[in-house]
């Protein structure tokens, strides 16, 4: 089946997938920390040998420092939850999300279905895409992006609105598996998945993401839902 949309060089998409029947695809600690580095490391058109760099004694957190040549995409957000997973990136060349997207699905799903002894696909289909086509939409990705493990706290916050924006935001400072704690400045192994530079300067600096965060937190529900855009609507997974 052929996609909706084309992807294009220079162009800003948002990425999203669930587990196939909406199950559990991150247990663990462990498994957050696969995919992240997964992330960086299938960012690049050489192959990805994580058991070469096991046997170097590499850590996880250590693979972050391992370098690439010619990276396929630049990502710009990311957020992974329970069962699903939202990457906004930028595509630096031609077919460069797809051989992204596909080594990431392909390299975590073998992981996942190797540890936890079961087979088939892991993903719900082929990850779903939209064009963040003009600057309002774009913006907003980055809110709706980094606010999705409110969900942790209060699970029904995007049908209702959020409840307690103050517990809100605590909770977002201690959520290690997003690129939230990047924006806020906080020095970690995992900035290195991301690469503002191609991505217009919304955010000068930490003060002005918090402001950002804090506008969005004060919403109400119906416009955070519609966003810019109602194709926002259609990606609350």
């Amino acid at each position: 089946m052929q996609r909706k949309i084309k992807f294009a060089p220079g162009e800003f998409y948002h990425l999203y997938n669930r587990g196939t029947d909406k199950r559990i695809i991150f247990k663990s600690k462990k498994d957050h920390a696969r995919f992240m580095v997964l992330l960086y490391l299938c960012n690049t058109n050489d192959q990805v040998r994580l058991g070469e760099e096991f046997r170097k004694g590499l850590t996880l957190n250590d693979m972050f420092d391992v370098k690439r040549e010619n990276t396929l995409i630049d990502i710009g957000a990311y957020v992974l939850m329970p069962n699903h997973f939202h990457i906004l990136v930028h595509e630096k060349e031609e077919n460069g999300i797809s051989s992204f997207m596909k080594k990431l699905c392909t390299a975590y799903s073998m992981y996942f279905n190797t540890k936890y002894d079961r087979s088939g696909g892991l993903f719900e289909g082929r990850f779903k895409a939209t064009h963040a086509d003009y600057d309002n939409y774009l913006k907003y990705l980055f809110s709706y992006i980094h606010l999705n493990p409110v969900k942790h706290i209060d699970s029904e916050w995007k049908e209702n609105g959020i409840r307690n924006r103050k517990k809100a935001k605590n909770f977002l400072n201690t959520y290690q598996y997003s690129s939230y704690l990047d924006y806020k400045g906080v020095k970690r192994n995992e900035r290195q998945i991301i690469n503002r530079e191609p991505f217009p300067d919304y955010f000068s600096d930490r003060n002005s993401f918090d402001n950002y965060i804090d506008d969005w937190l004060g919403y109400d529900i119906e416009q955070f839902t519609q966003g810019p855009t109602s194709r926002a609507r259609s990606v609350l997974v």
